[in-house]
């Protein structure tokens, strides 16, 4: 593993960590929404994230050998579990029996999710002061 290895994957762990709570803030934000632009209700919204490989070839042995560097997001999808249906005649997107879809969006598991997004957010801010602790460390030995 190179010097830098270990930083460069700490700083994609906080990236896609970011766009997570970014992702998790915009559900949160939307709980309510039973009109958008399509004219149906806010959907549930997931960040999708990927192992990050550098495919590199091994001068020594000639093999091709994949090096880690971290997480990549994929993209942001949406959820397909269907919209919760709520009594409310007053509400003027009320279906003709008086319902009304509300977003896919369960404020429990999106508080879940961004506990462990935090957390997670956290451990890799630990690791990085860990790295820059190291690095100091080996610097001081020099001296």
């Amino acid at each position: 593993m190179r010097a830098f290895s270990a930083l460069r994957i700490s700083a994609s762990g906080l990236a896609a960590e970011r766009l997570r709570m970014d992702t998790i803030a915009s559900n949160i934000a939307n709980v309510s929404t039973t009109r958008g632009e399509n004219g149906q209700p806010y959907r549930r919204k997931i960040a999708v994230f990927k192992e990050n490989f550098n495919k590199e070839l091994n001068k020594n042995t000639g093999s091709v050998e994949n090096n880690l560097l971290g997480v990549k997001a994929v993209g942001i999808e949406e959820d397909d579990s269907p919209f919760k249906k709520v009594y409310d005649p007053s509400n003027p997107d009320a279906d003709n029996d008086g319902y009304v879809n509300m977003p896919n969006v369960n404020i429990l598991n999106e508080m879940a999710d961004m506990i462990a997004a935090t957390r997670s957010y956290e451990a890799n801010v630990s690791a990085i002061n860990s790295e820059k602790s190291m690095f100091l460390k080996a610097l001081e030995i020099g001296r």
